[in-house]
């Protein structure tokens, strides 16, 4: 079974919540992801995965009737949050897809204690619908 883990930061207040973060508890966090994508590639699970850049760093392109992309910088839509990283995993349960989302919950934030933030599972299904 595959599924997207995608991982979300808040839009407004990025940048001040990086800036709350340590040196110390910046390389905790990226410890710990790299600790993951280890376990998820050696368990056979990890099909691929990335951090994304902040909401500066989105651009949003659409097509128009008049055939110009309509360009602008930023997420498409005021949101309270952005996709700030995924992983697209494939493993044997839905279970086991709710314990890799469970760990990825526990990663250390600002001070080390965990952050808990919620984290959602897609199911990508393996034909598109008849």
């Amino acid at each position: 079974m595959r599924y997207m883990v995608q991982i979300f930061a808040r839009t407004a207040t990025f940048d001040a919540d990086m800036a709350a973060y340590s040196p110390e508890d910046m390389r905790a966090m990226f410890t710990f992801m790299e600790t993951l994508n280890k376990e998820l590639q050696e368990r056979g699970e990890w099909v691929e995965g990335q951090g994304l850049g902040g909401p500066s760093a989105v651009t949003t392109v659409r097509a128009t009737d008049g055939g110009k992309p309509e360009v602008t910088e930023g997420p498409h839509a005021v949101t309270e949050d952005f996709l700030a990283g995924y992983w697209v995993i494939d493993v044997a349960s839905h279970e086991r897809a709710v314990e890799i989302a469970h760990h990825i919950s526990t990663c250390p934030g600002p001070g080390g204690a965990p952050s808990n933030e919620p984290v959602e599972l897609h199911a990508i299904p393996a034909e598109p619908p008849a």
